[in-house]
């Protein structure tokens, strides 16, 4: 039995366009809980990083490992992951490879993706990065519920473009262990109940749910940015998710 306390790491990844910026008011409220949690920019979203665009989803995964490494993760001592949104690739990687390292992965309004999942086939290999739509247009794509005027700004300002690599390449799974791993669900822009039918009728977005052996889920109801929109009830789900014992 692995005894989660709150000197367990806990790592947070947001999803495309942000970097580890996006968790700072989270990251607020889960230091007056002691816990030991870092925010994670991952590797094509630094903004001064000359070769950002030529980033791929090996190189994220790489770097979110090299994260648990530096957090001295092990088998005796996993890790909790949080992964948001376009994060899910990523980190899915992650568990495939490691699944021995994470005791838990807190998905927000996101979920892990299936062996061949390539966010956007149709990005023409000559495209090398996606900059953040209009907001109108990103308003299309996922909901911008609980956001002011001001976060919105500062998403625009601060946003770096992803790179074509990360976006075309596939996801390559085989190792089912990653099932196995403890599973919140935090279902904030689509109800908990909704995923789970979509999950159950087959939907390729969410059919790798229906494979989970441990699965918690919890509806927060907001908009795709529950960081920014509700930061002190998504973090009081995390410390909560963290508290738990497998």
């Amino acid at each position: 039995m692995t005894t989660i306390t709150s000197s367990q790491p806990i790592v947070l990844i947001a999803g495309h366009w942000l970097g580890a910026w996006a968790w700072d008011e989270v990251l607020e409220h889960l230091k007056t809980d002691n816990s030991r949690a870092v925010a994670v920019t991952l590797p094509g979203l630094d903004k001064d990083d000359p070769e950002r665009a030529s980033k791929t989803l090996d190189d994220q995964a790489a770097a979110v490992l090299d994260t648990l490494a530096r957090l001295g993760t092990s088998e005796e001592q996993p890790a909790m992951i949080v992964a948001h949104s376009g994060a899910n690739a990523p980190v899915s990687l992650v568990l495939d490879r490691h699944p021995e390292l994470v005791q838990q992965v807190v998905w927000v309004d996101s979920g892990p993706v299936s062996t061949g999942s390539v966010f956007a086939p149709d990005l023409p290999e000559e495209v090398d990065e996606l900059p953040l739509p209009s907001l109108e247009d990103l308003a299309k794509q996922a909901s911008l519920e609980g956001l002011s005027a001001e976060v919105l700004e500062r998403f625009r300002a601060r946003a770096v473009p992803e790179p074509g690599p990360v976006l075309r390449q596939p996801v390559e799974l085989r190792n089912d262990a990653r099932r196995k791993v403890r599973t919140t669900l935090v279902c904030c822009s689509i109800p908990g109940a909704q995923v789970l039918e979509l999950a159950n009728s087959g939907h390729p977005m969410f059919v790798e749910v229906a494979t989970l052996e441990h699965l918690d889920v919890i509806d927060l109801p907001t908009g795709h940015w529950p960081m920014w929109s509700r930061p002190r009830d998504l973090a009081k789900v995390i410390q909560t998710a963290s508290s738990r014992a497998d």
